[in-house]
Parts: C-alpha cells; structure tokens; sequence
C-alpha cells in the first residue's frame, strides 16, 4: 500500500466517522428545481442549487441543497428538470440547527439521462436495489 493509498484510507475514515451516522440517499422524482449563479467580480463563482423529491417510498417530500464555491471557472451541475428519476446521494442536517430537515447534496444520479454529478459505479446501485428486493420477498 503506498502513501497515496493510506492517505486516502485516512481521509475516508475521517469522514466516515464525522458523518456516517448522518450519510443518506434519497430515491424518486424531482418536483422541483431552482438554481442560483452568482459570479463576484468574475473571480468568485457560486452556485445553488435547490431540489425538492418526492421519494418512490413514502408520502413526504424532501428538500435538498447543493453548493459550490469556485475560483475563475464556472462550478457546473447536471441537467436536472421537473420529473426526472433521481438518487440523491448526501447528509442529513443536524438536529437543532436551521435547516435540519435538508439533505445537504455530495453526489446525484439522474436515471433519466444517465448522468451524474460525480462519476461512480453503478454496479454498487444494482446490487443494491437487488438485496433490497430480496429483503422484501422474505
């Protein structure tokens, strides 16, 4: 194992123990989209964007959030519209806090077009939504 990797072990399992109990995904249909660019001085580019998705399993919607800050170039996002089967990657708000009931986007992935925001294996999802099924039929 080299120093690339145990670095990244590091990173990783820092993460996971600062937020693995907040880590969640969100399945289903976008209802609602809105996006907000700004550019400061043409040096500083933000961009939010907010989705509202009604989950494929329940009768709640959830209200999520993805920001990104970044110098000289333009942040981008995926084509995102109303109706499109998503899998939201993110984390839950913390308890107590203003927006506590936001899912806060790291990943998305849009069935519909086949993209993602960041590229990852798809392999895992189907293996996924394979034991899930499974589960079910006990």
């Amino acid at each position: 194992m080299g120093f690339k990797d145990k670095l990244g072990k590091y990173y990783s399992d820092a993460y996971m123990q600062k937020y693995g109990d907040r880590m969640t995904s969100v399945s289903g249909t976008i209802l609602s989209v809105k996006t907000e660019t700004k550019s400061i001085l043409g040096i500083f580019n933000k961009i939010r964007v907010y989705l509202v998705v009604k989950p494929e399993a329940g009768k709640q919607v959830v209200k999520c959030q993805y920001k990104m800050n970044k110098w000289f170039k333009k942040p981008t996002f995926i084509d995102v519209n109303q109706g499109h089967k998503v899998i939201i990657m993110g984390i839950k708000g913390e308890k107590g806090k203003a927006e506590a009931d936001t899912v806060v986007v790291s990943n998305i992935a849009n069935l519909t077009t086949k993209k993602d925001l960041h590229p990852f294996d798809h392999a895992q999802i189907k293996k996924a939504r394979q034991q899930a099924t499974k589960m079910r039929s006990r």
